[in-house]
């Protein structure tokens, strides 16, 4: 299907209706790595419950980024679910088309490059399965602790909704015309993702473009703009980009939480 960007990875050149302008081209995607911090859960729900809790804080006040180690989700679903996904992506188009849509408004959809293939002039590469879905988090419940809010602020009836995005990135003919994903932070609460052993996310942090390097079976936590907002500026939503690799396809997959609004307005009065 040629409006996907998995379509085009064989060629040896970079289609025209996906090169940036030269001034939004990556150029050469070598950064430094990024040191956020790692946190280990198995530490919660012990003694080391309150070091723990401040290693999220002190990564979501100055990185906006942290990942997460022994969550409780067992390597071995991990890495069958990773290879479900990869698996999707391969399929011939006829075999997944019948998902295909560019109504924003399904539930579950494939689609490719931004949210809204039509009104575009430049693509992004990546195609992607949106699913909508239900998550009570962990990592909700540690934030809202160090935040002064009771644990299970979120859990009452208060959650929203979260969906998630598998996002697929072909191997690129010129990764330095394109990108994956263009600068951009997450409108929602938090994300989770789990973006596998193939490096490709880039944050931005005090004016600096800095390599989230991969951690196995670990999950990197964004920090949100709502997130940012509602704490009025104490936690940061750091932009972040993904650039694209000419050898690998890389395959990620991301939870985003939203609040409802009586969530946003309560805490807004907490906070």
């Amino acid at each position: 299907m040629e409006k996907l960007a998995s379509y085009w990875s064989t060629d040896k050149t970079l289609p025209d209706s996906y090169v940036l302008p030269p001034g939004e081209r990556p150029g050469d995607t070598s950064v430094p790595p990024c040191k956020i911090p790692i946190v280990d859960l198995s530490k919660v729900a012990g003694h080391d419950r309150a070091n723990a809790i401040e290693q999220i804080m002190q990564a979501a006040v100055k990185f906006g980024f942290f990942q997460v180690i022994n969550h409780g989700i067992r390597k071995e679903l991990l890495k069958d679910a990773m290879s479900v996904f990869t698996e999707f992506f391969e399929l011939p188009f006829k075999d997944k088309s019948h998902l295909y849509s560019e109504e924003l408004n399904e539930n579950c959809r494939l689609y490719t490059s931004s949210y809204n293939y039509a009104r575009e002039e430049i693509h992004y590469w990546r195609d992607c399965l949106k699913h909508n879905c239900r998550l009570g988090s962990r990592i909700l419940d540690l934030i809202c602790e160090g935040l002064g809010l009771e644990p299970g602020y979120f859990a009452n009836g208060l959650s929203g909704e979260a969906f998630l995005v598998v996002n697929h990135y072909p191997p690129c003919p010129d990764p330095s015309l394109t990108l994956g994903l263009p600068k951009h932070c997450d409108p929602n609460l938090i994300t989770l993702l789990l973006q596998g052993n193939v490096p490709g996310l880039q944050v931005f942090v005090d004016g600096e473009c800095l390599l989230v390097e991969p951690c196995p079976d670990a999950f990197v936590v964004n920090i949100g703009y709502q997130f940012q907002v509602i704490s009025n500026g104490m936690m940061r939503s750091v932009e972040h980009r993904v650039v694209t690799n000419a050898e690998t396809a890389r395959t990620t997959a991301a939870l985003f939480i939203k609040p409802s609004k009586n969530a946003i307005l309560n805490l807004q009065k907490l906070l």
